[in-house]
C-alpha cells in the first residue's frame, strides 16, 4: 500500500485528492490545507474544498497557521508516509519537512518547467500569450518549483482561455498524471531528471498589474484582460470613474490614425462588443463593469451612456 501525505486548498486540488482516494492501493493517511477563512460579502468562514472532500472520507485533517512547527512535524512523521503529494497548497516547505516521506515529496506545478515558476503560472501563461501550458509531476527540492521532473503533460492555450477555464484543464490533467506515474516512482522505473532550459517566473498578481494603457498592440491587452480576469481584473478609467474589464477579444484592424489610443471607436454591430482603439489594433470589450455598479455587457453600456469618442485613461491610482 502506497502512503500519501496530501496539501493543498482550493477546488483545483480536489480532483487529484480524489484520485488518490479511489486508488485501492494508495492510502490517503492525512490531509493538510489552509485554515478556515471569511469569504463572499457576508464573510462568513469557508471551508477549503480540500477540506471538505477528505472529511466525507473520514480522512484526518490538519489546518495550521504555520507549517514549520515541532507540533506539525511529528504529526506527519508519524503517519510514515511513502510520498506527500502537494498541489496548490499555498505555503513553501522547508528541508525537514520534505525529508519526511520515504520516497519523495511529489508537487504538481501548473506549467511546462522550467517555465513560469512561481505563484500564478495560469494567468502568466494567459497574460503572455503562450500557446501551450502543462503540468510537471515533479519532485520538491528547497527551491521555488526548481526541483527534477518525473513527468510532463502538455495542453493547448486557446485565444479565447481565461484561467477559469484553464485551471479546469489542468485540474483534471494533474490527477491524470500523478497517478498515471506515481506506482512507477514507488518502484524506482521512473526517475525524475533535472529542469533543462531558460528559467521565468509567474509571480503573484497585485492590483497594480491591471491597470491598463492601451498605448499597445490590442493583442497584449487582450492576453492581460483575459489572464485577469478571475482576480484582480484589469481596469481603465471612463470619464474619472473606473471601469473594470471582464472579457474582451481583440480585432486585428487598424484604428483611425486620429484616434488615440484608448478612444472608444463605437460597437461592432456583429459581436456587439465596444471596440477600443490601441497603438496596434483594436480592443473589443464584451462585458465591463463601472465601479460600484453591476456587470454589463458592452451593447448595454453602449445603449445606456453612448460612449463613442470618449478616450479611456490609464488609472494611475494604482500604479
Amino acid at each position: 500500500m502506497i502512503k500519501v501525505v496530501f496539501m493543498g486548498s482550493p477546488q483545483y486540488s480536489v480532483p487529484t485528492l480524489e484520485a488518490l482516494i479511489a486508488a485501492p492501493d494508495i492510502e490517503v493517511c492525512a490531509v493538510v490545507t489552509q485554515p478556515d477563512k471569511p469569504a463572499g460579502r457576508g464573510r462568513q468562514i469557508v471551508e477549503p474544498p480540500v477540506k471538505i472532500c477528505a472529511k466525507a472520507h473520514n480522512i484526518d485533517v490538519y489546518q495550521p497557521p504555520k507549517l514549520k512547527t515541532p507540533e506539525m512535524f511529528e504529526a506527519l512523521t508519524s503517519y510514515a508516509p511513502h510520498f506527500f503529494v502537494t498541489i496548490a497548497y499555498g505555503k513553501i516547505l522547508r528541508q525537514s519537512f520534505l525529508d519526511i516521506p520515504s520516497i519523495a515529496p511529489l508537487n504538481l506545478h501548473a506549467s511546462i518547467l522550467p517555465e513560469l515558476r512561481g505563484a500564478a503560472p495560469v494567468q502568466w501563461a494567459i497574460m503572455r500569450g503562450a500557446t501551450e501550458t502543462g503540468v510537471c509531476l515533479m519532485k520538491m527540492d528547497a527551491g521555488m518549483d526548481t526541483g527534477p521532473v518525473y513527468a510532463v503533460r502538455k495542453t493547448p492555450i486557446s485565444d479565447r482561455e481565461t484561467p477559469e477555464t484553464l485551471f479546469e484543464t489542468l485540474s483534471q490533467i494533474s490527477a491524470q498524471i500523478l497517478i498515471d506515474n506515481i506506482r512507477d516512482i514507488a518502484s524506482g522505473q521512473l526517475v525524475a531528471t533535472p529542469q533543462v532550459g531558460e528559467s521565468t517566473t509567474a509571480p503573484m498578481l497585485s492590483k497594480e498589474m491591471g491597470a491598463i494603457d492601451f498605448d499597445t498592440d490590442a493583442k497584449s491587452l487582450d492576453c492581460l484582460c483575459r489572464g485577469m480576469s478571475q482576480w484582480p481584473t484589469a481596469y481603465a478609467l471612463f470619464n474619472g470613474k473606473r471601469i473594470a474589464i471582464h472579457m474582451t477579444h481583440a480585432v486585428d484592424m487598424q484604428p483611425p490614425a486620429d484616434a488615440a489610443p484608448g478612444t472608444i471607436l463605437g460597437l461592432d454591430p456583429s459581436t456587439k462588443s465596444l471596440l477600443v482603439a490601441c497603438k496596434t489594433g483594436v480592443l473589443a470589450i464584451e462585458v465591463l463593469q463601472i465601479q460600484g455598479k453591476s456587470k454589463l455587457n458592452a451593447e448595454s453600456f453602449f445603449n445606456g451612456y453612448r460612449p463613442t469618442g470618449v478616450v479611456l485613461q490609464r488609472d494611475i491610482a494604482e500604479s
